[in-house]
């Protein structure tokens, strides 16, 4: 990963891309430090601060924008937003025709409209959230004495929404710059600058309990260290693991030159979605329990037992939502009858098989097997931390740290093939050479 990063910056225009990305992700970052009016911040990093905050859905949000929700920041809703509002119109592509149509062939013009769905879709869903973050400060306001808000009443509480508002969709626009003028997918990659930021502060206070407890969690850090490493080196088989089946191409003569007559393979991906699933799932999954909290809802029961990021209800839940994404991202990725089609176009079959529907049926299936083993490997490694963090109270940070792996290898690697990819399309050597 070092080598790619240090050939491509000696390569003048990935040199400007990398540069221009890392302008970006610092941009973001400086707008995690500013915070909104009437907040008081010090009151809200001592709240969650608490054990009962930090393993609950908060604090995993927390994690996720960069500690940047706990100190009421203007990008304290981070790329939340952005993602509901791309699960919710990818959704609503397959269940409306117009939508479906706009995407499949209006081209560029279709996308670019698609693209503007999201982003309105991105400002509503901000507004709402924004909402559902003063209602949570309003009541929690009353737990620690008044101290949470400055003041309250109608101005400060659209002045507040507002600006989380606004924060969520510059946000979603410096996503897109990196991913037109950088370098990767510029949600992921604001995604990766969040959990990275707080690395330090985990390896600190691991650190730190080591020490003050040399006796008895030494152990805890030895298996948590083993534990991320094995961990990352199964996501990384993961990745590149793919299934390839056979094709080959028949000899056409065109004039006096012949043509085809090689074999060679059609690759599918274990992990055909990347990231993405995980992501998806994980804010689907935490939607009920984000409306109990902010709505600090009586159930405390319902809440606790059923809605808990460490419940088994929640577990099952998530497992199945990484499946569903999944195979909605492969059946997006691939179409089975277009590869058949396109294979018969080229004079390309698949040994056994004859062109047309026996070879989109035979494709079908191996995505549909390849899918499902992607999909349940990736949800045992995103559970496996949850079980863990479940059977001993030291290793509850393992239930958020698990997720953030398995996020920040995963985009690593994405970025890291992108890299790559521009630099065999400079290197490459045309025909006038």
């Amino acid at each position: 990963m070092l080598e790619t990063i240090r050939n491509a910056w000696k390569i003048a225009d990935l040199r400007k891309k990398l540069l221009f990305t890392f302008a970006i992700l610092l941009l973001y970052r400086l707008g995690n430090v500013i915070p909104v009016p009437f907040v008081n911040t010090t009151t809200m990093s001592e709240m969650f601060n608490s054990d009962q905050i930090q393993n609950s859905i908060l604090g995993l949000f927390n994690m996720m924008s960069g500690s940047a929700f706990s100190r009421a920041t203007l990008f304290a809703l981070s790329i939340q937003p952005y993602i509901n509002a791309s699960i919710i119109v990818q959704l609503l592509t397959i269940a409306i025709p117009s939508l479906e149509r706009l995407s499949k062939e209006g081209g560029e013009e279709g996308r670019k409209k698609i693209e503007k769905i999201t982003r309105y879709a991105t400002v509503g869903l901000g507004l709402l959230m924004g909402w559902a973050y003063w209602v949570m400060l309003t009541n929690y306001n009353v737990e620690w004495n008044n101290a949470l808000l400055v003041k309250t009443g109608f101005v400060p509480a659209l002045t507040v929404i507002l600006s989380f508002t606004a924060g969520a969709s510059l946000v979603m626009w410096l996503g897109e710059q990196i991913t037109e003028f950088g370098i990767g997918n510029g949600i992921s990659m604001i995604l990766f600058a969040n959990i990275v930021s707080r690395l330090p502060q985990t390896v600190i206070g691991l650190a730190k309990n080591v020490i003050d407890d040399a006796a008895g969690y030494w152990y805890v850090a030895l298996i948590s260290v083993v534990g991320m490493i094995a961990l990352i080196m199964f996501i990384v088989f993961i990745t590149n693991a793919e299934r390839r089946i056979p094709v080959s191409y028949a000899k056409r003569v065109v004039g006096r030159k012949v043509y085809g007559g090689q074999n060679t393979f059609l690759p599918i991906k274990v992990n055909m979605s990347g990231v993405l699933p995980i992501i998806f799932a994980q804010s689907v999954a935490t939607l009920p329990a984000t409306i109990a909290m902010f709505a600090r809802t009586t159930d405390t029961w319902r809440y606790e037992h059923l809605w808990s990021n460490t419940s088994a209800f929640y577990m099952v839940m998530y497992l199945l939502l990484i499946i569903g994404f999944s195979y909605f991202y492969a059946t997006i990725q691939y179409n089975p009858v277009e590869i058949s089609n396109n294979l018969r176009k080229n004079g390309g079959f698949i040994p056994g098989y004859r062109p047309g529907r026996p070879t989109s049926d035979f494709i079908a299936r191996v995505i549909n097997k390849i899918t499902l083993f992607g999909a349940i490997f990736l949800g045992i490694v995103a559970i496996l931390p949850i079980l863990v963090g479940t059977f001993s109270a030291k290793f509850s940070t393992l239930a958020v740290g698990g997720t953030s792996v398995i996020i920040v290898v995963a985009v690593a690697l994405e970025t890291v093939q992108a890299i790559e990819a521009q630099m065999m399309m400079r290197h490459y050597k045309g025909f006038l050479e």
